[in-house]
């Protein structure tokens, strides 16, 4: 469908496994580059701008050449302007789910498109209310899922979601870590 995009190499940028697969549904052609940049960034951001200075910041690392066009991102989960990180260890993805439980929280997606002509920078936010936790919830899903590759501690996709997520507003596949309606839309703009 974006024929457009023909002439170009197109490469994911990310180590995040469900971004791979979510792309790969635009049925497209793409390569795969793993990112090692730090994730960090100027204290001076506010929280909705941070997602889109860090998916700029490791597209602007990567070399590109003509017949490319590169895609990255990044992904915040913030709860009362706190931004929630990849977790460390158990006890803090514990916390982390233990705050989130029966409160809304956002969920910002940022994603830069570069090619040697374009280049587009766009954030998708996704409102999520959870219900009440029980703390044995929490230790069932931190004890057999992998909570420490994703911002929050949490996949929507998996166990958690399906039984805490009462209410969203927006884009699912943004909480996956990808908003593939708005990719495209940007995509089709790409000369």
């Amino acid at each position: 469908m974006l024929k457009n995009l023909v002439k170009y190499n197109i490469i994911l940028a990310s180590n995040s496994i469900r971004r791979r697969n979510l792309l790969k549904k635009l049925n497209l052609k793409f390569n795969i580059v793993n990112t090692s940049q730090k994730e960090n960034f100027p204290n001076s951001l506010k929280t909705n701008q941070v997602p889109i200075f860090l998916a700029e910041k490791k597209n602007n690392h990567i070399q590109i050449k003509n017949d490319q066009l590169i895609i990255t991102a990044d992904t915040i989960v913030v709860l009362n302007q706190k931004i929630l990180n990849k977790p460390t260890s158990k006890i803090e993805a514990f916390e982390m789910l233990n705050n989130l439980s029966k409160k809304q929280h956002r969920v910002i997606t940022g994603v830069n498109i570069r090619t040697t002509k374009d280049n587009i920078s766009f954030s998708s936010e996704t409102k999520v209310n959870f219900v009440q936790l029980s703390d044995d919830e929490i230790k069932y899903y931190i004890n057999n899922y992998n909570y420490s590759d994703k911002a929050g501690s949490y996949g929507i996709q998996e166990w958690i979601g399906m039984i805490a997520v009462k209410k969203i507003n927006g884009c699912f596949y943004n909480v996956m870590g990808l908003p593939i309606s708005v990719l495209y839309q940007n995509l089709k703009k790409i000369s």
